[in-house]
């Protein structure tokens, strides 16, 4: 009876001891700030200088940087699948339909090829999308954060798990909250995520014809938006953030909760008690822009330890596109 009381007990511990591993690496476990200090002291300042000039060349890059982070945690954790070319048996996570318009691929192999200059093999891919977005905000006028690193290169990417994990730009606040909450984050990372949306411009579709406008769009705004695009579709790509469109700051908010939010996701956060008071708060404080500032960067660290490689998990890719 002792021996399998204490066979009993010892797979009891080794199903915890799995349990909190699995825990921890949802959690962010192994990253920290300052993680190159040591082994690249010089990355962070390298991203910052390489990212800094595209930026000052095409400043609709930034929301660019911030929305390819934000994909690549979404699926598969931020190992950087996102960043991957297809193998030959099948389509990556870049070919699914949601990630058809993300942009700044060469941006982040600019950074990568100046770092490896400096250090090679160091520092991973996953850590510069982590970095380019948090430098991306700082150079828009948003706030600065201490990014955490210390992952490490996944070696998967598929399309399917793309087009299962990202959210739609049509989900209404139910299906939001679901998959935030999927990913550990609460209905505050929802709202405050969201404002991302600050920066960045986004398609026609939803006011030429082959989409109903959405009902909850003021309807003056409705109509501003028709007359920019064009019958058949096509047309100029629309501000997210209309006049503010190009700096990070808490005005997102302002348009939202006059009800002139762009897409479907933005007018959904009056929809529920929490994200709707977030947007209230963010749009009538006096404080608005610090707070969000404060906020943005805690989701977004805390974001970017949804499923990290760490350790001896994954790889550092010498090219971001290609496992090793």
């Amino acid at each position: 009876m002792a021996v399998q009381t204490r066979v009993v007990s010892i797979f009891f511990i080794q199903l915890v001891l799995l349990a909190v591993s699995g825990l921890n690496r949802a959690n962010g476990a192994g990253l920290r700030t300052g993680y190159y200090d040591e082994s690249c002291p010089d990355a962070e300042t390298i991203a910052l200088k390489t990212i800094r000039k595209a930026i000052s060349k095409d400043v609709t890059l930034a929301a660019a940087l911030l929305r390819l982070h934000f994909h690549d945690c979404f699926v598969r954790g931020c190992e950087a699948s996102v960043l991957l070319d297809a193998a030959e048996e099948g389509d990556a996570e870049k070919d699914a339909s949601p990630n058809f318009s993300l942009r700044g691929y060469d941006v982040i192999d600019d950074v990568k090829s100046a770092i490896e200059k400096s250090c090679p093999g160091v520092v991973s891919c996953a850590d510069i999308l982590a970095l380019a977005a948090r430098d991306a905000v700082r150079l828009t006028g948003g706030s600065f954060w201490k990014a955490e690193t210390g992952r490490r290169d996944g070696r998967i990417s598929l399309s399917k798990e793309a087009d299962e994990n990202l959210p739609s730009s049509n989900f209404n606040i139910a299906q939001l909250k679901q998959n935030f909450a999927s990913k550990g984050l609460t209905k505050k990372d929802l709202a405050v995520l969201s404002g991302a949306h600050t920066i960045g411009v986004a398609s026609c579709f939803n006011f030429t014809g082959r989409s109903d406008t959405d009902p909850a769009l003021d309807p003056t705004f409705a109509s501003e938006l028709k007359k920019k695009c064009k019958p058949g579709g096509g047309g100029p790509f629309l501000e997210l953030d209309q006049g503010s469109s190009t700096i990070s700051d808490a005005h997102f908010y302002k348009a939202v909760r006059q009800n002139r939010g762009l897409l479907t996701t933005d007018a959904a956060l009056l929809n529920d008690h929490v994200t709707r008071a977030y947007v209230n708060r963010q749009s009538t404080s006096a404080a608005a822009g610090a707070t969000f500032g404060r906020d943005f960067g805690e989701s977004m660290v805390k974001m970017g330890e949804i499923g990290v490689l760490t350790g001896n998990e994954g790889e550092i890719r010498k090219r971001c596109a290609f496992v090793n």
